[in-house]
């Protein structure tokens, strides 16, 4: 085999630097040993890389046809090497997050820019599941790490971060009853009797309980979906900020207005990991960077 590691970081130096003087300064070695080097894979390839009838090392154009492929194979090599180290210091072969729709829209995934360019190998799994259904995943070591509304009281078994809160307005189609009480809020017991679409799997209860309001419940698995239904004017949905109101704004759904309560709801949001199990350097990273997220700006949605 012709080109090795060295002999090609030799044969990239000499065309970048365009001697063999140069290349030598830039590799910390002797000029003799990077002619010899060049000479040699010229005699494996019996092929001439660079014309010396000047004092400059010019390619030929064997060497420029060589030049994109060799660039390829070094940007490999370098990659493997990052990667074996990477591995070493802990990095995980998939960094998977579970967590519930309403927060899809939210600031979580600002953080997966920075792991695309630290770990380009890494691989990453992102996974909707209702708020029970996200704890379930972490618990049972399918996902490192779950991204649910924060709940009441204190779990020793996990740590957790503060990953800012989700705004979520109350929603329906213009021509929905709620929509049409000639501006009139809905007592508790009208909105209680109209019927809500929540995004749960199997029972309201998957839902977080604070959006649950209504007797009659509709469940879908996505907020797409419960968009959808919203819009033909099936019932009403706490939806996130960011999703509906360009279409509050421009009149193609209205905000409930509720006689005793706000029709927006602003959940706090945890992410959380289990205590015993050691976090990947890829998982690691990325609470790292989304601490940064949220430090600089918690409120906003």
């Amino acid at each position: 085999m012709a080109f090795s590691s060295d002999s090609l970081a030799i044969f990239l130096a000499v065309l970048e630097k365009g001697s063999f003087s140069a290349a030598a300064r830039k590799l910390g070695r002797v000029p003799s040993a990077v002619s010899m080097a060049i000479a040699q894979l010229e005699a494996e390839l019996d092929l001439v890389l660079f014309d010396r009838s000047t004092r400059k090392a010019l390619p030929t154009s064997a060497a420029l046809a060589l030049e994109p492929q060799a660039r390829q194979v070094i940007c490999q090599l370098n990659l493997l090497d990052a990667q074996a180290l990477q591995i070493h210091q802990g990095l995980e072969k998939r960094l998977s997050i579970a967590m519930a729709p309403e927060l899809q829209t939210g600031r979580w995934s600002q953080p997966l820019q920075v792991l695309a360019q630290e770990f380009p190998t890494l691989e990453v799994e992102v996974r909707s599941a209702t708020q029970a259904e996200a704890v379930q995943l972490l618990y049972d070591g399918e996902v490192q790490l779950a991204l649910v509304f924060e709940r009441p009281g204190i779990d020793e078994r996990e740590s957790f971060l503060e990953a800012g809160s989700q705004l979520l307005i109350a929603v329906v189609a213009p021509n929905h009853p709620a929509a049409q009480a000639n501006g009139v809020p809905l007592a508790e017991e009208q909105f209680a009797e109209q019927r809500q679409i929540i995004v749960a799997s199997g029972e309201p209860t998957g839902s977080e309980p604070r959006m649950v309001l209504s007797r009659r419940i509709w469940l879908t698995d996505s907020y797409l979906a419960t968009l959808d239904l919203v819009q033909n004017g099936l019932g009403w949905a706490y939806l996130p900020q960011p999703l509906v109101q360009p279409l509050i704004d421009a009149g193609t759904l209205a905000e409930v207005r509720f006689d005793n309560m706000t029709s927006r709801l602003r959940l706090w949001i945890d992410l959380i990991w289990i205590k015993s199990r050691p976090l990947g350097l890829g998982a690691q990273r990325y609470l790292q960077v989304l601490r940064q997220v949220f430090e600089k700006d918690p409120m906003r949605s």
